[in-house]
């Protein structure tokens, strides 16, 4: 392996991608389902250009938020 593959930096590296996953995910996952959309729609936030589209998909369509129940 090269000097920049190694073990200790590849470990690195995944635990840098689970916090940015773990500090992203949240908050799409709220605002989805706030709107109205399924929560799901937030692990697409994780692929960079789709993240784009689906920004722009849930910003220009229409809202249909949940309301809360009444007793």
């Amino acid at each position: 392996m090269g000097i920049l593959l190694q073990p200790l930096h590849l470990a690195f590296l995944l635990f840098l991608g689970a916090i940015a996953i773990l500090i992203t995910l949240p908050p799409y996952w709220m605002i989805f389902k706030k709107a109205g959309f399924s929560p799901w729609l937030s692990i697409l936030a994780l692929v960079p250009l789709v993240k784009w589209i689906v920004r722009w998909f849930v910003g220009f369509s229409e809202w249909k938020p949940q309301l809360p129940q009444l007793r």
